[in-house]
This record gives C-alpha cells, sequence and structure tokens, in this order.
C-alpha cells in the first residue's frame, strides 16, 4: 500500500502533481498493451490505472466501451492482467499500479483468491466502481486487510451526507468524476472542479486525483492547479484506436501514438 502513498508524497515534495494514466489491459493486444504499459513511466505518468476489460463497462463511455470489445476479443482475462502486472514489476518496482474495473470479474475468480493474486503480482489498489460504500463488506475490507488500497469515487452530485459514507473506508487518493456522465464525452469546468477538489479536501487528508473528461494538456494543466492528480483516460484509449489497422490490429504508430500523448500532457503539466 505504500507505493501510492510515496508516489503522492515525492510529487507534493517537488509541488509537482501526479499524471495518472489510464490504458485498458489487453487492448488492442496482449504484447502492445505491456509495451505501452512498461513505457509509461518513462513517458510520464506517475501513477498507472490499468483497466480490466469488462463486457458491460456502465461508468465508460464509448472510447473505452470500444477498447474492452477489443480486448475481449483478443482473449484478455483478470488473470492475464495480473500477468502483465508481474511482468511489468520485473522492470519497475516505484510506479503505482491501480486496477480499475467492475466487480464481476472479481467475484467469479473468487474474491480472496483474486486479493491474494493481486497482491503477490504488485497492484497496489483497486477502483471497482460498482461496489458502493453499502457494500465494504463484499470488497473494501477484504482488499485492505489484504493490503491494497480502495480507492473511492466521488462525483459533482455527491452531497456531503453521502461523501462521509464514501470517504470513510477510502485509500490511496480520492478520484473525483469531473462530470455527470460517462468517460471521455464531456470536457471539465474548471471552476466547478477546484470547488468539489476543495469540499472534498476538506473533509479527507487523502490526496484527490480528476478525471473523466481530461485529454490536452492544457486542460491537463489548468486542472493540476486545483488538484493533487490529474488522470487521463479516454485520450489516450483513443490515440490507441486512431493508430489500428482496418482490422483493429497495432501498427508501427500504435506504442509510439500513446507515449508520445503522455509525453505532451506531463510538459504541459510540469509547466504549470
Amino acid at each position: 500500500m505504500q507505493r501510492l502513498a510515496k508516489a503522492f508524497e515525492a510529487l507534493a515534495g517537488s509541488n509537482k502533481k501526479a499524471l495518472v494514466t489510464f490504458i485498458t489491459a489487453g487492448d488492442p493486444d496482449y504484447a502492445t498493451s505491456l509495451e505501452i504499459l512498461k513505457g509509461l513511466p518513462k513517458a510520464g505518468a506517475s501513477i498507472i490505472e490499468l483497466g480490466v476489460p469488462f463486457s458491460d463497462p456502465m461508468a465508460d463511455g464509448p472510447a473505452i466501451q470500444k477498447a474492452s470489445q477489443r480486448a475481449l476479443k483478443g482473449g484478455q482475462t483478470l488473470k492475464k492482467t495480473l500477468d502483465m502486472v508481474r511482468s511489468f514489476r520485473k522492470t519497475d518496482g516505484a510506479t503505482p499500479i491501480v486496477l480499475m474495473g467492475y466487480y464481476n470479474p472479481i467475484y467469479v475468480f473468487p474474491v480472496d483468491r483474486f486479493l491474494a493474486e493481486a497482491v503477490e503480482a504488485g497492484v497496489d489498489g483497486l477502483i471497482v466502481v460498482d461496489v458502493p460504500p453499502e457494500a465494504d463488506d463484499e470488497l473494501c475490507i477484504p482488499a485492505l486487510k489484504a493490503g491494497l488500497n480502495f480507492i473511492r469515487l466521488t462525483a459533482p452530485t455527491t452531497n456531503d451526507r453521502r461523501l462521509g459514507s464514501v470517504l470513510a473506508n477510502a485509500s490511496g487518493f480520492v478520484y473525483y468524476v469531473s462530470i455527470a456522465g460517462v468517460t471521455g464525452t464531456q470536457a471539465p469546468d474548471a471552476g466547478a472542479v477546484a470547488r468539489n477538489v476543495a469540499r472534498i479536501k476538506a473533509r479527507t487528508p487523502l490526496p484527490v486525483a480528476v478525471g473523466f473528461g481530461v485529454r490536452t494538456p492544457e486542460q491537463a494543466r489548468t486542472i493540476a492547479g486545483v488538484a493533487d492528480g490529474v488522470v487521463v483516460g479516454s485520450a489516450l484509449v483513443d490515440a490507441i484506436a486512431g493508430s489500428l489497422d482496418e482490422n483493429q490490429r497495432a501498427t508501427d504508430l500504435t506504442i509510439r501514438a500513446v507515449l508520445e500523448l503522455v509525453e505532451r500532457l506531463s510538459a504541459g503539466m510540469k509547466a504549470a
């Protein structure tokens, strides 16, 4: 559980903000996805969210839905996603990895085995969007006991009473969803983000990272001015999709397209 805390502490000590990058494991294929994963830290990613592909990703917009479909079609599974983390950890023991996804693949794994294997593989935390605080005994509490951070999402519609429930067992950081909707479909309102981040930080010492809608270096720089981290996902997934051939297979451009975008995002945030 310490990698996330150390990452945020190191960034704060250098007056920097975290660039949190999301890719879907296995998109567009296992080997290409693994090479992108390995290249993210050098390109400027502070923390990596690795999406576990799922057939019904209710919180995700069209870009990540299609990424899940490509990954599932290629045979990606939760087991293979953990294998990707193991491979990553052979050369990188410092960059935090958070698995982001839905409860069904974990439930059928099942939970106890998944948590043990996630810790062994080198996973640092979980974001499971369809397990509410009322069901903390189902996954959140066991994950914390196993040594995994459990990152909670808050939204513009999360009122003060609900915020207390959301934050009760949260750890690692708080993910503020900057729009009322699915991933990658709208641009965040910087003023509203600033007000809501301040409201969250008044209730918890945890860092706050902002995502859902951040696509450009300019947006990342603006959000970095009011939050501890910026999450970029759909833009990276779109970079993958835009580089594929007519059969949805990786090309020589695929890895470079993603990593160069991460470099631009990172440079934009540093300029702030």
